[in-house]
């Protein structure tokens, strides 16, 4: 005589229990990786983002006073540069018309609305390749090549009323991405 035997409910219950637990660990080990695994993808993309921005800054004059024409004088020869209270952008000034490197100062762009040079927004197939991405710029004179802000006259630390003017610029592009790491890029500009 031949029995067939089955699995009883208790059997099953336990099973599905142990499958469970096993799963739940095994997600638990995976979810955290893949979550890693994008933050390459995040910080190639500031990366990016902070090189073209640099290269945008860069290309401009050192100063609004700076002599464009190709001269031989340079601002703080004759005419002051930009005292430090005054760096940003000039008045009525957009970032399509920026013509110089402080122009940038306080330059803050967020998700969708971080754009190229031209005023288009930066998308793959009407998808932002930026979402979730913050850009800040920042600039400064560093005369001394410290990457702290030279705002002070007299050395003894104590800041002057913002009347500094110096020959050489500090641009600063922080990108916070997505996952909230902030990436910070800088590069000097001296006035040449």
């Amino acid at each position: 005589m031949h029995v067939r035997r089955g699995f009883t409910l208790i059997e099953i219950v336990v099973g599905l229990v142990l499958f469970s637990i096993v799963l739940l660990t095994v997600t638990t080990l995976i979810a955290p990786q893949v979550r890693r695994g994008v933050d390459p993808i995040w910080q190639v993309r500031a990366a990016e983002l902070a090189q073209s921005l640099m290269n945008e800054i860069s290309a401009k004059s050192f100063d609004e006073a700076s002599n464009r024409g190709g001269g031989m004088t340079r601002c703080n020869e004759g005419t002051d540069c930009t005292p430090s209270a005054s760096l940003g952008p000039d008045a009525g000034e957009s970032r399509d018309i920026f013509d110089d490197v402080d122009d940038y100062h306080g330059l803050n762009q967020s998700g969708a609305a971080i754009l190229n040079t031209l005023g288009n927004q930066l998308s793959a197939e009407g998808v932002s390749l930026y979402a979730g991405f913050t850009a800040q710029v920042s600039v400064f004179y560093d005369d001394n090549v410290d990457g702290v802000n030279d705002d002070d006259t007299d050395g003894d630390g104590t800041l002057d009323s913002g009347t500094y003017v110096g020959n050489t610029k500090l641009i600063s592009v922080t990108i916070t991405t997505p996952g909230g790491e902030r990436l910070a890029f800088s590069r000097l500009r001296s006035n040449f």
